[in-house]
């Protein structure tokens, strides 16, 4: 059996540290005399005493962990802050249900963005603050995953993106400790310089930090029902799609580029085929929002390139309702959902270092067709990979699909229509946030879904933030045996 002490004692940690977040929001209310302090105050002094409690029982001189209990230790977190995280929402003023608590708080954690909460512009600013802080600190939670645990886990070809001490053993040794710190570094700079160019651009220094704190993590919740959309500013327009591009970029590049290494950005596969598509897909949707629609040339380009990037990066911030433009811009929109940024960053989706592995997979095999005695190499990056990453990256694309195809159908279950349940599924897996039709899109919400649909979704939210894999390995009966 797992000896799952050491990852109780970790989750006590997260909780612990959580409890005392929960302070920041509460102190905002009380600089403006919000009673909606209590709620955060009684949130956090749960939150610390089970936390405590789990430290407290679960503390030993020295542990270490292993494979399985790394796995276990990915999801349990994710689900034990979302389950406390909720609290101060159940308990506030709007009087939600935790259903749908649970929902709006894993949207955050997860950096997905999808809303059930309305009237952001009259909410107190300790509720506004602790949604951003989610995001926040989710987007750093998914940064020091991606950097330090998948790779070590093996899910879904992030193999090739293994420390040279991690391919050494199953701990998670120091070497991947100082990459995850330089890492939250980064991070943290690019957060501080994003909220000093949302204020220079016009925003309050709330909303700028607001802003700034969901925009670096790509997770789009805002301070208004419009979303960006309010200020009505394309000088805000580009600066949140320059900071949301920056998120969405392999974040151990920074801390190369940094140390020197000047060409690290421009010189990563993952970054040029990236810029590539956001290029193609943001001239094509300018195009047909300037000829066919006659919007004017500028304001087509700043839409389509905010729109465009803001999906990709699976940020899910908006300035239009993208559902109303050309049928074309709108079926590369929905392609988009599903695509996502690179790994190492703060974006959900496939990736796009996976769209490349398939196409180097399915060039060596119409080689290997017109020549059935070569034998033929596959390199990415300049290093090869071999039949265990083509397979890993098969095998994960074909669940990507086959679990937004399933999801669709659960969701629809409930009486959703079609439009809302397909785009519904492929935003909660992706990431992305709003979906597409009258109901979730762009100037909707989810808070009309029914229970059953927000619980699915939930889960559909934590399947792709965590890889699909690293979910779906704990729930068979194998991994529990000795």
């Amino acid at each position: 059996m797992i000896v799952l002490r050491p990852v109780l004692f970790v989750i006590g940690l997260l909780l612990l540290f959580l409890g005392f977040a929960m302070l920041v929001p509460a102190f905002a209310d009380v600089a403006i005399a919000n009673p909606g302090w209590q709620h955060f105050a009684a949130s956090s002094g749960a939150t610390l005493f089970v936390g405590g409690s789990l430290i407290l029982t679960n503390r030993s001189g020295h542990f270490t962990l292993n494979l399985r209990q790394g796995f276990v230790l990915t999801t349990s977190a994710w689900i034990a802050i979302s389950a406390f995280a909720a609290l101060p929402l159940v308990f506030g003023p709007f009087e939600l249900t935790y259903t749908d608590a649970f929902f709006e708080v894993i949207s955050g954690l997860t950096t997905t963005g999808s809303t059930v909460l309305v009237g952001l512009d009259n909410l107190a600013p300790g509720v506004l603050l602790w949604r951003a802080m989610l995001q926040w600190l989710g987007g750093i939670g998914i940064v020091v995953m991606a950097v330090a645990m998948l790779p070590f886990l093996r899910v879904g070809g992030m193999q090739l993106f293994r420390t040279e001490s991690s391919d050494r053993s199953e701990k998670a040794l120091p070497r991947a400790g100082q990459i995850a710190a330089a890492t939250v570094a980064a991070y943290l700079v690019l957060s501080i310089l994003c909220g000093f160019a949302y204020y220079a651009g016009g925003m309050t220094g709330f909303e700028a930090t607001i802003h700034a704190m969901t925009t670096l993590s790509t997770g789009g919740f805002s301070t208004s029902d419009q979303s960006l959309g309010h200020f009505s500013s394309w000088l805000i327009d580009w600066t949140g799609a320059l900071f949301m591009l920056l998120g969405a970029l392999p974040f151990v590049l920074y801390i190369r580029f940094v140390r020197g290494d000047r060409g690290a950005l421009w010189q990563n596969s993952q970054v040029r085929s990236f810029l590539a598509v956001i290029a193609v897909v943001t001239g094509t949707v300018t195009a047909l929002l300037w000829l066919d629609d006659g919007k004017p040339l500028f304001e087509a380009f700043t839409q389509a390139t905010f729109n465009v990037v803001s999906v990709i990066t699976t940020t899910g911030f908006a300035t239009a309702d993208y559902g109303e433009w050309d049928s074309g811009a709108v079926a590369l929109i929905f392609v988009l959902i599903c695509v996502g940024g690179c790994t190492g960053s703060t974006s959900g989706g496939l990736k796009i270092f996976r769209f490349e592995i398939l196409a180097k997979s399915s060039l060596k095999q119409f080689r290997s067709l017109l020549y059935p005695h070569g034998i033929f190499q596959s390199t990415y990056m300049g290093k090869p990979f071999g039949d265990e990453v083509r397979t890993s990256v098969m095998v994960f694309t074909s669940l990507f699909m086959a679990s937004v195809a399933i999801l669709s159908i659960i969701v629809a279950a409930t009486g959703v229509d079609f439009v809302t349940s397909v785009s519904g599924a492929a935003t909660a897996i992706a990431n992305v946030g709003p979906g597409l039709g009258p109901v979730i899109g762009p100037a909707g919400n989810f808070a009309s879904l029914p229970d059953a649909a927000k619980w699915a979704l939930s889960a559909g939210m934590l399947f792709g933030r965590l890889e699909i894999f690293t979910v779906l390995v704990i729930l068979t009966p194998h991994f529990w045996q000795s």
